[in-house]
């Protein structure tokens, strides 16, 4: 599984319009969890299950991680995915 960042999880929380308790709710991690999370610029520190189920909420909501291939790590909106 492709590993996110922080910027990534800001990013991707931006695409979907959500704010930190949206996410929160749809992931069923906590709200302080999520900001420190978010807070960080490279690779999340938390555990697996926390990071899987984040990344599944967002992916839920349409967002696409993007792998690091040369440009840097991304997220973008699946094709036809509404806001």
């Amino acid at each position: 599984m492709l590993e996110i960042t922080g910027a990534q999880m800001r990013a991707a929380r931006a695409l979907v319009r959500w704010r930190a308790e949206d996410l929160a709710e749809a992931s069923k991690i906590g709200v302080a969890t999520i900001r420190r999370a978010e807070g960080t610029d490279g690779a999340l520190s938390m555990t697996p299950a926390n990071q899987a189920a984040i990344r599944a909420a967002l992916e839920a909501a349409g967002v696409e991680f993007i792998a690091e291939n040369g440009g840097g790590p991304g997220v973008r909106l699946r094709k036809g995915a509404s806001q």
